[in-house]
């Protein structure tokens, strides 16, 4: 009898579950270009939405990735990526700021980039653009914050668009319509581990 009795509370905990969603699904009823921004200090920003694009691409969607910060050219992702239809891959990046100690050449390299950026953000043939990295040049001032976000909002109304980086400002993620902060609970870099590919590269 015991049996039965669980079996029939979680019936029907889960009709009422159903019935939730179901209810939330009934009100979306709206198609349009989402503006995702995945930040926080836990790993796995970049890789998530990496993960977006393969759906994207598995759909037959055109994407476009845009790096800031990034240099490397012999990711496993670009490896990948690069190979697919469909997609075009930018890095614009020259490293993190305290690389390359120069603020006016930070600045000139994120304009220069943001330009390109600029390009595909206007082109409806995009359908999804993953700009990496980006909060770095917004919180340096490298790139004007509303100027980006003006842009981001001219963008043609279907054209999805995921942003990542640490430390995203907080006009940034009132604009967009979905915001994931990952936490750093543990990693092996403190631990002494490098980088490891297929992980980390």
């Amino acid at each position: 009898m015991g049996d039965q009795d669980e079996q029939q509370r979680h019936r029907e905990r889960m009709q009422r579950k159903k019935a939730v969603i179901d209810a939330a699904i009934e009100r979306s009823e709206r198609d349009q270009g989402v503006l995702l921004v995945l930040t926080g200090n836990g790993k796995g920003k970049s890789s998530s939405t990496f993960g977006m694009a393969a759906r994207a691409l598995g759909h037959g969607m055109r994407v476009g990735v845009a790096q800031f910060i990034k240099v490397r050219d012999d990711t496993g992702e670009e490896a990948f990526f690069r190979r697919q239809p469909g997609l075009t891959w930018h890095l614009l990046g020259e490293g993190f700021t305290w690389e390359t100690q120069d603020l006016e050449r930070d600045r000139e390299t994120a304009r220069r980039g943001w330009k390109v950026v600029r390009a595909m953000l206007q082109d409806p043939a995009f359908e999804l653009i993953v700009i990496d990295e980006l909060t770095y040049p917004l919180r340096s001032g490298c790139l004007d914050t509303e100027a980006v976000l003006a842009d981001l909002r001219a963008r043609p109304s279907m054209q999805h668009v995921v942003i990542t980086g640490r430390g995203a400002p907080q006009a940034l993620c009132d604009a967009a319509d979905t915001v994931t902060e990952l936490r750093d609970v543990k990693h092996a870099f403190r631990a002494g581990v490098r980088a490891q590919k297929g992980v980390d590269l």
